[in-house]
C-alpha cells in the first residue's frame, strides 16, 4: 500500500460544507478545503444524452459558437454531476480564425487545416488580433454562465497552449508524431520562434479576456508536448509557456498547466509559472508532487478507461489517488486526461459523489 504524502499539522479543514466554487477556488490556492474538489476534462457534453441530441441540430462549432447553447452545455455536468468547476465549452482553435488561419472539424478527425503553415510567408500572414474582435461570442457565453452558476461551481476557461496550437497549424491535422512540425521547428528555429511569438501574443489576450470577463480559474493545455525531449521543450517552448502563465498571475486568477504523456518533462513544466500541474496515469499522483514540488497544487489523475468498467473499478482507483494525495491542500480530482464518450454519466456522478465523500473522512475504509 503506498504511503500518503505528509499531511501538514497546522491545516485544518472548514468546519462549514463549503460551494463548489469556494472548494475549487480554495485547492487551487493551496488552502484548507471541506472535501477534495472534482471535475473532469471534456465533461461538457460528450457522454451525455442531451448533448447528443442538441449534435443532431447543431454542428460543434455552431454550439460553441451561440452564447446561449454554449452555456447550456457548459452548465449541464454542474447540474448534473455536482461537480465544483464547469468549464467551457470550447475548441482550443477557436482564436486560430481571428489569426487569418482557417480550420473545420471533422467528427471522428478533430481539426482539420486545408491550408497548413510551412513556409516564410504562411508565418507573416498569421495576424495578431483582440480577443474581443476575434472571439466575441466566448465572452458572452462567460457571461451567462457566471451569472447562471450562482456561485455553485467555479468556471474554469481554457486556451491552447502556443506549441499545441503550433502543431495543427503546420500537420494540418491531429498526428502521432507531429513529423512536420518538429521537422520545421529544428530547421527553420528563426520561424519557429516568430510564430511562437505571435501565438503567444495571441493566447495572452485570449486568455486575460476570459478573465476579464469572469472565467476564475485558467487552464492551459499543451496536449503534444510530450513528443518533445527535455532540452527541446527548454528551447522551443519554456519561455512561450513562462509568459504565458506570468500574464495570468497577474490577473489574480489560479492557473493550470495540462499535457499528457508528459513524465520526463514534469520538473520543467513545473517551472512556467502555473499554480497546479495537471498529470496523467502514467505516473502515480505521489511521486508525480514530490517531482512538481508540494510549493503548487496537482491536477488528476484517474485513467479515464477505468469508467468503462465496472465502476468498483473507477472506485478502487479513485480511492488510491486520494490515498497518496494524503489531504495535503492543493489536490484537484480529474482525470488525466478527458470523459469518453462511452462514458456512462450516472457513473461520473456516483464518482463526484464518493470522491467528496471519502475525501471528507479519509481514514474511513467504509465506501
Amino acid at each position: 500500500m503506498p504511503q500518503p504524502a505528509n499531511r501538514k499539522e497546522d491545516v485544518k479543514a472548514p468546519q462549514r460544507e463549503m460551494t463548489g466554487e469556494e472548494r475549487m477556488l480554495a485547492a487551487c490556492r493551496l488552502q484548507p478545503v471541506d472535501a477534495t474538489p472534482i471535475w473532469f476534462m471534456r465533461q461538457a457534453g460528450r457522454c451525455f444524452p442531451e448533448y447528443r441530441r442538441l449534435r443532431e441540430k447543431h454542428e460543434i462549432l455552431a454550439i460553441a459558437k451561440t452564447p446561449e447553447l454554449c452555456a447550456h452545455v457548459t452548465l449541464l455536468p454542474v447540474q448534473r454531476l455536482h461537480v465544483d468547476a464547469a468549464v467551457m465549452f470550447a475548441d482550443i482553435m477557436l482564436p486560430l480564425e481571428g489569426m487569418g488561419v482557417p480550420f473545420s472539424i471533422e467528427p471522428e478527425i478533430g481539426p482539420i487545416i486545408p491550408n497548413p503553415i510551412r513556409t516564410e510567408a504562411d508565418v507573416d500572414r498569421v495576424r495578431i488580433v483582440k480577443a474581443e474582435e476575434a472571439t466575441p461570442y466566448v465572452f458572452q457565453a462567460i457571461r451567462i454562465i457566471r451569472k447562471e452558476l450562482e456561485h455553485e461551481a467555479a468556471l474554469v476557461g481554457f486556451s491552447g497552449a502556443p506549441f499545441t496550437l503550433a502543431c495543427y497549424m503546420i500537420e494540418g491535422r491531429p498526428s502521432r508524431e507531429y513529423a512536420h512540425a518538429k521537422a520545421f521547428m529544428f530547421s527553420r528555429p528563426d520561424l519557429w520562434h516568430r510564430l511562437m511569438d505571435k501565438l503567444t501574443e495571441v493566447v495572452v489576450r485570449y486568455m486575460r479576456a476570459q478573465v476579464a470577463a469572469g472565467v476564475q480559474v485558467a487552464q492551459l493545455f499543451d496536449s503534444w508536448v510530450g513528443v518533445l525531449s527535455p532540452q527541446q521543450y527548454r528551447e522551443f517552448v519554456f519561455p512561450y509557456v513562462h509568459r504565458i502563465f506570468a500574464e495570468v498571475r497577474a490577473t489574480g486568477v489560479p492557473s493550470i498547466y495540462f499535457g499528457t504523456g508528459v513524465a520526463s518533462l514534469l520538473e520543467l513544466m513545473a517551472s512556467v509559472g502555473s499554480d497546479l500541474v495537471s498529470v496523467d496515469w502514467r505516473v502515480t499522483l505521489d511521486q508525480a508532487w514530490d517531482r512538481i514540488g508540494h510549493d503548487r497544487g496537482i491536477q488528476g489523475n484517474l485513467d479515464p478507461t477505468t469508467l468503462l468498467a465496472p465502476f468498483e473499478v473507477a472506485r478502487e482507483a479513485a480511492r488510491d489517488i486520494l490515498h497518496r494525495a494524503g489531504g495535503r491542500p492543493g489536490h484537484v480530482f480529474n482525470l488525466g486526461h478527458g470523459v469518453l464518450p462511452e462514458t456512462d454519466p450516472d457513473d461520473l456522478a456516483r464518482l463526484v459523489e464518493f470522491v467528496h465523500r471519502r475525501s471528507r473522512s479519509p481514514l474511513s475504509e467504509a465506501g
